[in-house]
């Protein structure tokens, strides 16, 4: 039978306080994330994470001093396993790669050549392709295998930005919202809110903003609620350069003063950490709040939705039908502009 590793991979997270600020250097240090030559990155990476570590431990102690986002995927992971399972064609082990944290590349890695695969799946935990996430860790990846000198054939999913079930989970869950809070459509501004990205990589030619519109526009059409007064807009940002606009932050402040019942849709987390359950749940609710609006909403994010794993587990094994290499099985090709996507 044929034995498959598929790897989920996401961002990473401390694990205690003590880790922040290295986890914070790693992060600064990637030449995808600072686009400075090596020497340079590495003296701002140091100096930002040194200046940005007492501010992201207050904010890792009001959620246990660590970030979920590792027991969180394991979660993804084991339930994962178990939808694949009811395939008979192939044994399939899933593992847990992180790009700034434990587990490192190394230590997935190591994991699954103990399994022995005859091939292996790459699956993003990032529905929206970005050279700042997906390419990130590919890229890791593939020095990491280049460098221990594996070679077993290997599919990395693209992204799936439009992907049905996580299309319909998330569709599913406002309508749900909607339905309980009693809230007068008239009354109520959804807001779509992404983690943000420099604009300049988008400039460049970075899909990951064609890649969340669509997924919105995606929401939207499954929801069909007429009239309905949304907007996307994106929050995280760091440093003094432009970002992705508008700001989720601003929008909030809007909303809020025309007393509206603000509803915050994550729709580029798939699981919940430190963007979510701090600056969402806390910070930007106590914002809603404080200026105004009736009420505020946020929508948790897919997690182990069984509808959703589902779809994952449709996108794996599609991915094992096709030949070795980048794949868009969950996805579609890009605009032309996109030139940073990796498949045009």
């Amino acid at each position: 039978m044929l034995r498959t590793a598929v790897v989920i991979y996401n961002l990473g997270g401390p694990d205690k306080l003590d880790s922040v600020e290295p986890f914070l250097f790693n992060l600064f240090n990637d030449p995808l994330i600072l686009r400075q030559i090596a020497p340079i990155r590495w003296v701002l990476a140091k100096l930002i994470s040194n200046r940005r570590t007492p501010v992201a431990k207050k904010i890792y102690e009001q959620i246990g001093g660590k970030s979920p986002i590792l027991e969180e995927t394991q979660k993804q992971a084991s339930v994962l396993e178990k939808e694949l399972k009811d395939d008979q064609s192939a044994e399939y082990r899933v593992f847990v790669a992180m790009r700034y944290w434990h587990p490192f590349v190394e230590e997935c890695l190591k994991k699954v050549e103990e399994f022995s695969p005859n091939n292996i799946i790459l699956l993003p935990l990032y529905p929206q392709f970005s050279t700042t996430t997906t390419e990130s860790f590919l890229r890791a990846w593939r020095g990491t295998t280049r460098k221990k000198k594996i070679d077993i054939p290997t599919s990395a999913i693209c992204c799936y930005p439009r992907q049905k079930n996580f299309i319909e989970t998330t569709s599913h869950a406002i309508r749900k919202e909607i339905e309980k809070s009693s809230v007068h459509l008239a009354d109520l501004k959804i807001l779509f809110s992404a983690h943000g990205i420099p604009k300049k990589f988008v400039a460049d030619g970075d899909p990951y903003q064609t890649h969340v519109t669509k997924t919105v526009a995606a929401i939207v059409d499954d929801l069909a609620i007429p009239n309905l007064d949304y907007i996307t807009c994106y929050q995280s940002r760091v440093g003094p350069i432009e970002w992705l606009k508008p700001y989720t932050d601003t929008v909030i402040l809007e909303a809020a003063k025309k007393e509206k019942t603000i509803m915050v849709v994550p729709v580029a987390f798939v699981s919940e950490h430190s963007e979510t359950l701090v600056e969402l749940d806390i910070e930007y609710r106590e914002l809603a709040i404080k200026n105004g609006a009736s009420d505020y909403i946020r929508i948790p994010t897919v997690g182990t939705n069984t509808d959703f794993i589902r779809g994952l587990a449709k996108i794996v094994k599609e991915a094992g039908n096709q030949s070795p290499g980048l794949t868009n099985v969950g996805g579609e090709p890009c605009d032309k502009s996109c030139v940073a996507c990796p498949l045009l």
